[in-house]
């Protein structure tokens, strides 16, 4: 294994469906402009109601592996 470096982030996504939901549009967005997706830890859970109606969120830890200009 090379060595590598790896930052974190915290990202919270929303559904008005589920938990499991608010994860994936979370990380399904930032892979859009983020590359080597690691891992995700879910760090909390919470609902916001909008309109007397649930809206699920889903707070994340996430790791992505940092890459050098060069590389």
């Amino acid at each position: 294994m090379t060595d590598s470096v790896y930052k974190v982030i915290e990202l919270v996504g929303s559904s008005t469906e589920s938990w499991e939901k608010a994860a994936a549009v979370a990380l399904q967005t930032a892979a859009k402009s983020l590359r080597d997706l690691r891992v995700a830890e879910v760090m909390r859970f919470d609902i916001h109601l909008e309109d007397g109606k649930p809206v699920y969120r889903t707070k994340l830890s996430v790791s992505f592996k940092y890459h050098l200009e060069h590389e």
